[in-house]
């Protein structure tokens, strides 16, 4: 974890360009004070209950970084009314006026950003669009909040073939940005800050001019959806399944153990990558994986592992009682199914934390 936390700093300051973690990953206190440039941040939400859980950790500095909606107002007027920097985002003028008349009946200037769509990935305001953006940044600005900025996240970079291709979201990405904040500009409106991020385009964006911060979350512990993407390999994954082999069908090739769904996620993303990981790599307990070893099916409660279709390798002996380490498909929503991190250090099979994680929404 500590590996791909400094290897992305360190890529980002030899770019000048500050790091707004995404702490939708870890939702940790333990992680979120490893990966943030001090105890108050930066860092980035994707939920209210994580930003107040967060808040109460200490951090101060806080992007939520989902479209706000009325109804949600008043929670985030209570973490600004505790001092905290909470920033939110629109992409349309109904949510701008509701964020600008909230602003003017509490007498806090609440900061926003607008969301640019730079891929058609979900939403926010098209480049194209400079009515749309420049109304919307008028309602914030003439209407009594703070315009911030514009945010974007490159979000089709997951369904990237190639590094190249990955190369030219991030431009994408950029791009559209920068673009969209000098259209504000140039009606006379502020935008500073200048935010982009998805972990693949972090790593490999070859040009951030006007970039004020990017955000990424994953690269903190990594997943097999990276490692599928060439953003990372499968020894840098950090987080993992233990499990424990429960039985045999030996005339079906499968090993049974105790970690299905429940523990894994329904996640299946890397099915529509080059290489299918099912619901995980499965490792030894001190994490090497076994040649083209895959929980292959997930019940609630059992996973089944087997060699993958069309591999020559053979099935590893596990008794019953043998660990196994399983790596995950998407880290965010495996972490999700869990209470806590236990913390081993390279080289030990010792728990040396025992970190606690919030649930919920």
């Amino acid at each position: 974890m500590m590996r791909n936390i400094t290897r992305l700093r360190a890529r980002l300051a030899e770019r000048g360009v500050k790091l707004r973690p995404h702490l939708k990953t870890p939702k940790s206190i333990e992680v979120a004070r490893r990966v943030m440039d001090g105890p108050g941040g930066p860092a980035t939400v994707s939920t209210l209950q994580e930003a107040e859980q967060f808040a109460a950790g200490g951090l101060r500095d806080i992007l939520y970084g989902v479209g706000v909606v009325p109804s949600k107002l008043e929670r985030v007027t209570a973490l600004r009314r505790q001092g905290i920097d909470l920033s939110v985002v629109v992409d349309n003028v109904d949510a701008a006026r509701a964020v600008a008349e909230q602003s003017r009946r509490t007498n806090d200037r609440i900061p926003t950003l607008i969301e640019i769509d730079s891929d058609g990935h979900r939403a926010g305001v098209r480049l194209e669009d400079t009515v749309n953006l420049v109304t919307i940044g008028n309602t914030l600005h003439g209407g009594g909040a703070q315009l911030r900025g514009v945010m974007t996240h490159a979000g089709e970079s997951y369904a990237c073939r190639s590094i190249e291709e990955i190369v030219a979201i991030a431009e994408r990405e950029r791009a559209a940005a920068v673009g969209c904040a000098t259209v504000l500009r140039d009606a006379g409106l502020p935008a500073p800050v200048v935010s982009v991020g998805s972990t693949p385009t972090a790593h490999f964006a070859a040009d951030l001019t006007g970039v004020t911060e990017v955000r990424a979350g994953v690269f903190v512990f990594f997943d097999l959806v990276m490692t599928g993407l060439q953003v990372c390999t499968v020894d840098d994954i950090a987080l993992s399944v233990l499990a424990t082999v429960i039985g045999h069908q030996a005339d079906k090739g499968w090993i049974l153990v105790d970690a299905g769904w429940m523990a894994m996620s329904r996640d299946r993303g890397t099915a529509s990558q080059r290489i299918d990981q099912g619901y995980g790599v499965v490792c030894s307990v001190d994490g090497v994986p076994y040649p083209d070893l895959i929980m292959v099916q997930a019940n609630q409660e059992q996973g089944i592992i087997a060699v993958r279709n069309g591999s020559e390798a053979s099935l590893p002996h596990l008794p019953i009682g043998s660990l196994v380490r399983i790596l995950p498909n998407h880290a965010c929503a495996t972490a999700a199914q869990h209470a806590n991190y236990e913390l081993i250090r390279t080289g030990s099979r010792e728990i040396a934390a025992q970190w606690p994680r919030f649930r919920g929404w």
